[in-house]
C-alpha cells in the first residue's frame, strides 16, 4: 500500500514527534479535502444520551489541544477526543519523549500531558463550536492534572479544568491512568478518586450555561445547540489503566455506579514491557519509561472490558481502547460489551485511509 511504503521510506525514518507534528499539520490543512475518499455511511447510536455518527472514535493524545478536529472526523473518525488537557498550560517532559517499537507497530511515549492549558483550549473549542463543522460534532475533552499541583490540591485542579471545559464537550473524561505524571495512577484508588469524581460531577450536572445550550448558541448555525445539549448535563466518564488488578477494576466500576457517571473507558497505556514484545528487548530498554501502546494491549484491555461489562451490566456506557488495529479488533471490542471504540496508535501506523476502514467496521 501507499501509506505503508511511505511511513517505511519516510516517517519511519524521522524523529516520532517529529513525523506526528508533520502529519498533524497535513491533517489540519487536508482532512475535511479527504472526506470524499474516506467517506463512512452514517451508522448512528446514541450512547450517554450523545448521538454518535458511528462507533469508532479518536482516542485522547493525538489533538491534545483541540486544534486539528474537523480534519479529523473529515478522514472517517465518529467522533474526537481531545487532551488530555489540564487546568495550567505546561511543556511536558523533555525531549526524545517519543518512540516507535517498529516491530510490534506499537509506541512508548512519555510526553508528560503537554498542552496549552484550561483556558485557550476552551477558547479554541468556543470558536470551533460557533463554526457549522464545529456545532455538530462530537468532541470528547479528556482532562489530568497539572503536574505541579500535589496530590492534596487535585481535586480542585480537575475542578477547574471541568469549570472551564464542560460548557463545550459532549462527554468530559477524567483520566487518572497516563503514567507519565508522578503520582497520577496513585489517584485511581477508590479513596483518593472519589472526591475527584464527585467534584467534577457536580461541575457536569450542572450542564452548560443557558439550560444545556452552550454559549455559541445565540448566534451560532442552527441555534447553536449541539448533540450534548438536550437534557442540559455533560456525560462524565473515567478513563482506568491495564494494569489495575481486576480487585480494582472492580472497585472503580462500583463507585462509578455509585456515584451515577455516565460510563468508563477502558484502557490507557501501560507500564508493563511484556516477553511477547517482538521488538528487540535492547530496543524496548533504550526507549526507557513511558506508556506502551499498540496491538500488544488487545488482550488485557479486551479482558478489563469484559470484566466492567459483567460487572455493571448496560448501567454504563464503556468505551473499549488500547490496542485497535484492525477492523477485526473493532468488532471484538463490540462484541466483549463496549459502547464505542477508540483507538489511536493503529492511526500511526495505518495512515489516512485506516479511520473510514475502522469506522465501516463499527456498523453492526
Amino acid at each position: 500500500m501507499a501509506y505503508d511504503a511511505l511511513f517505511s521510506t519516510v516517517f519511519a525514518r524521522m524523529d516520532p514527534e517529529v513525523a506526528h507534528e508533520q502529519a498533524f499539520r497535513a491533517i489540519r490543512l487536508g482532512g475535511r479535502l479527504a472526506a470524499p475518499l474516506t467517506s463512512v455511511p452514517p451508522a448512528p447510536r446514541t450512547v450517554m444520551g450523545v448521538e454518535f455518527p458511528n462507533a469508532f472514535g479518536l482516542a485522547a493524545g493525538f489533538d491534545k489541544n483541540a486544534r486539528a478536529v474537523p480534519g479529523l472526523l473529515g478522514l472517517g473518525f465518529g467522533h474526537v477526543e481531545v487532551g488530555t488537557v489540564t487546568a495550567r498550560p505546561q511543556p511536558g517532559n523533555p525531549r526524545p519523549r517519543l518512540f516507535r517499537l517498529l516491530e510490534d507497530e506499537a509506541i512508548v511515549n512519555r510526553m508528560g500531558f503537554n498542552n496549552d492549558g484550561a483556558a485557550v483550549v476552551a477558547s479554541r473549542l468556543h470558536r470551533l463550536r460557533r463554526t457549522r463543522a464545529g456545532a455538530s460534532a462530537v468532541i470528547g475533552v479528556n482532562i489530568g492534572k497539572t503536574k505541579i499541583v500535589p496530590a492534596d490540591e487535585a481535586v480542585a485542579d480537575y475542578v477547574e479544568s471541568a469549570r472551564l471545559l464542560a460548557p463545550y464537550a459532549s462527554y468530559l473524561v477524567v483520566n487518572v491512568s497516563s503514567p507519565n505524571t508522578p503520582g497520577l495512577r496513585d489517584l485511581q484508588a477508590v479513596d483518593s478518586l472519589r472526591p475527584i469524581l464527585s467534584a467534577v460531577r457536580e461541575v457536569t450536572e450542572r450542564g452548560t450555561p443557558g439550560g444545556g445550550a452552550g454559549p455559541w448558541a445565540a448566534d451560532g448555525p442552527g441555534g447553536g445547540a449541539g448533540p450534548w445539549a438536550a437534557n442540559g448535563r455533560v456525560p462524565l466518564v473515567v478513563k482506568i489503566a491495564p494494569d489495575l488488578a481486576d480487585a480494582d477494576v472492580d472497585a472503580v466500576a462500583d463507585l462509578a455506579l455509585e456515584l451515577g457517571l455516565d460510563g468508563i473507558s477502558a484502557t490507557n497505556t501501560t507500564i508493563a514491557r511484556p516477553d511477547s514484545l517482538r521488538t528487540p528487548r535492547a530496543t524496548v530498554d533504550a526507549a526507557g519509561a513511558g506508556g506502551l501502546s499498540g496491538p500488544v494491549l488487545a488482550d488485557r484491555s479486551t479482558e478489563v472490558l469484559r470484566r466492567l461489562r459483567g460487572r455493571v451490566g448496560d448501567r454504563l456506557a464503556l468505551v473499549g481502547v488500547g490496542g485497535v488495529t484492525t477492523p477485526q479488533d473493532v468488532r471484538d471490542r463490540l462484541d466483549a460489551g463496549a459502547d464505542l471504540v477508540q483507538a489511536y496508535t493503529g492511526f500511526v501506523y495505518g495512515g489516512p485511509l485506516w479511520p473510514a476502514r475502522l469506522a465501516r467496521a463499527s456498523r453492526l
